[in-house]
């Protein structure tokens, strides 16, 4: 089967990993969700968050600005306000996304209504509707809270989490069991990747999906703890914290050894921005991985 015959295809995340994956891919459509993270806590999604008990809609507004097709949207959604003022750091499609939701029922609304202002097909949804923190758990037992302090840990913590208690946007969940294909990644292995599998809905909804789950890893190691680590040791590792294991194939042109899953290693960078994913390289090696999903299936 090719990758234009699946039906609903969930790719899950944060950051520019998750809006250039969702931009390669937005010729499906509305058969395509992303699944956003929502903990970021740092740059201008922490100035708003510090005030306001909200979710992080940085990277909600990273994956609208990647999917626009007009280049002055993207510019507008990505503004900046810099100068002597109360606005300096904040950026305006953060703040446009967060007055849209005071004006709707819910976040999703005030998503789904700015998508449409801004002609966006595919569609978002934030991995949960309650304001939850990341909080990783050293080796020596210590709690460490908030993104910015888990991408400055000098080693892999021994558990993460997230602080209080957080469901699973509902959409998010229906859309999940029923996908043929699940999408993991790029993006930093913590602080994107992680959040919206510690969702305990999402996991069960992957767990309970008949859907292949494909991760798409980093092109350069990224600064964090998660870079010190080999991809067998990554994957090793998220299996210990969902307790199963979760991903039946990699694309990746890192060091494979140890890894116990297929692995699509053709993938190219992109001219200009050397651990970004070139667009064309990474559809094809995710057609691949589809073919080779439904050849042994």
């Amino acid at each position: 089967m090719e990758l234009e015959h699946l039906r609903r295809i969930t790719a899950i995340g944060g950051g520019h990993g998750l809006g250039r994956l969702l931009s390669t891919l937005s010729f499906l459509e509305r058969r395509l969700v992303g699944i956003v993270a929502t903990t970021d806590n740092g740059g201008a999604t922490g100035l708003l968050r510090q005030t306001h008990h909200c979710i992080a809609w940085g990277d909600i507004r990273n994956c609208l600005s990647q999917l626009v097709e007009q280049p002055l949207a993207a510019e507008v959604l990505n503004y900046r306000f810099s100068g002597d003022t109360s606005l300096t750091g904040h950026n305006f499609g953060n703040l446009l996304l967060y007055t849209l939701d005071q004006l709707s029922a819910r976040p999703l609304d005030g998503i789904q209504l700015l998508s449409r202002l801004l002609s966006v097909d595919t569609r978002l949804l934030p991995m949960s509707e309650n304001p939850t923190d990341l909080i990783a758990t050293t080796h020596e037992g210590i709690d460490c809270y908030g993104e910015i302090r888990v991408d400055k840990l000098t080693r892999m913590p021994l558990s993460l989490r997230l602080n209080g208690s957080v469901s699973a946007t509902p959409e998010a969940v229906r859309h999940i069991r029923r996908s043929d294909l699940i999408i993991l990644g790029p993006g930093s292995f913590l602080t994107s990747v992680l959040p919206p599998l510690l969702v305990e809905d999402i996991s069960q909804a992957i767990a309970d999906s008949q859907a292949n789950v494909l991760f798409i890893d980093n092109l350069v190691a990224e600064k964090s703890p998660a870079g010190q680590l080999s991809l067998a040791q990554r994957l090793a590792w998220l299996e210990q914290q969902l307790g199963h294991q979760l991903i039946d194939a990699v694309i990746s042109n890192n060091n494979t050894h140890g890894v116990k899953v297929p692995v699509i290693n053709s993938v190219q960078a992109d001219s200009d921005v050397p651990h970004r994913h070139d667009a064309e390289s990474l559809l094809q090696a995710i057609r691949s991985a589809v073919a080779q999903f439904h050849s042994a299936a």
